[in-house]
């Protein structure tokens, strides 16, 4: 599941040229990638509520729509 979600805001970031850094501000989770690309001891990434990760998705979205206004 994180892994999806890491590559999808990997794939929004290169859409729109944003950081990681204003991504998180964005979304108002400054530990982010942290806690998406951490891996536990028993090799399992770190956790993301599902709340947080609707959270982006919606983020995201609305980003992209807003985009297709203007264009």
């Amino acid at each position: 599941m994180n892994g999806d979600l890491l590559s999808e805001i990997d794939k929004f970031l290169a859409e729109t040229g944003m950081s990681e850094a204003a991504f998180c501000r964005a979304v108002g989770n400054g530990r982010l990638f942290e806690r998406l690309r951490s891996v536990g001891k028993r090799g399992k990434r770190g956790r993301l509520w599902p709340e947080n990760e609707m959270a982006v998705r919606a983020y995201m979205l609305t980003q992209r729509q807003k985009r297709k206004e203007v264009a």
